[in-house]
């Protein structure tokens, strides 16, 4: 059986940057075992897959070891292919997901995500959380993730975490954060558990960092930025119980694999 798979580079406006994600459209959907092997195979932190449905689109995602119930930046790759290289005319793209229905939208190259937000709640600061990152945070918040507050961009771009001690922590992830000079705040995320050391930009972070920024920063849009190595920016905007997310996105791949018959 050969597919389509598509490699792109999302929250990116040139190749190199951004956060890579796979995208493999469908016609229908495959054994969930066999998308975790291709997403293994691949080696991505997120590789999405997607089917045609009355007007819409199933969309399902996959770390190299597990399904997750969202991620942004494969939702913008996705996008990026069904607008780009698949012939999608319409405005909007409706994805239903484990996380409910996401819109995307596209005015010229900028893609935007309309995604549910997802404000974090106080939590108590695990001892596990302090040990792994080496330092202790202003503010420790959870939901889904943990969302841990620090003062300023260098703490944030100097954190070196332990990522054996992350991998044993019962999250998803571990978002990092701080006010910065340039954007109105910036970000890492590191995700062990979920087989991504450091995930290079995490659209899905960022519905918990919109809705906790509006409430310390008292506005409603922001310019963020993923201080990872390779970096992304994102223009964000909280609107009632909605966060969109807006970035660019290129192509580095275009190709087929190969699945054997037996799978």
């Amino acid at each position: 059986m050969k597919l389509k798979i598509f490699q792109i580079d999302a929250f990116a406006d040139k190749a190199f940057a951004g956060n890579p994600a796979a995208v493999v459209p469908l016609k229908k959907w495959l054994d969930a075992a066999v998308m975790q092997s291709i997403a293994a195979e691949n080696n991505l932190a997120e590789t999405a897959f997607f089917v045609p449905a009355d007007g819409e689109f199933q969309l399902r995602w996959f770390t190299p070891k597990v399904e997750v119930k969202l991620c942004g930046h494969a939702t913008l790759a996705t996008s990026f292919v069904l607008f780009n290289e698949l012939g999608y005319d319409k405005d909007e793209i409706i994805f239903n997901t484990l996380s409910g229905k996401l819109m995307v939208t596209k005015n010229v190259d900028l893609l935007t995500l309309n995604f549910p937000s997802q404000k974090p709640e106080p939590c108590e600061l695990l001892p596990s959380l302090e040990k792994a990152l080496g330092r202790k945070p202003l503010a420790c918040l959870k939901n889904v993730d943990y969302v841990l507050v620090f003062e300023n961009e260098d703490v944030i771009k100097n954190i070196s975490p332990n990522h054996d001690l992350i991998r044993k922590i019962d999250t998803r992830g571990i978002i990092v954060t701080a006010p910065a000079l340039e954007y109105d705040f910036v970000a890492r995320f590191f995700a062990a558990a979920s087989g991504i050391d450091e995930d290079p930009v995490t659209g899905s972070a960022y519905t918990k960092l919109v809705p906790y920024w509006a409430e310390k920063l008292g506005k409603t849009s922001f310019k963020a930025r993923q201080v990872s190595q390779r970096g992304g920016n994102l223009m964000l905007e909280l609107k009632g119980d909605r966060v969109l997310i807006s970035g660019n996105a290129v192509k580095y791949l275009e190709g087929t694999i190969d699945i054997p018959v037996n799978h």
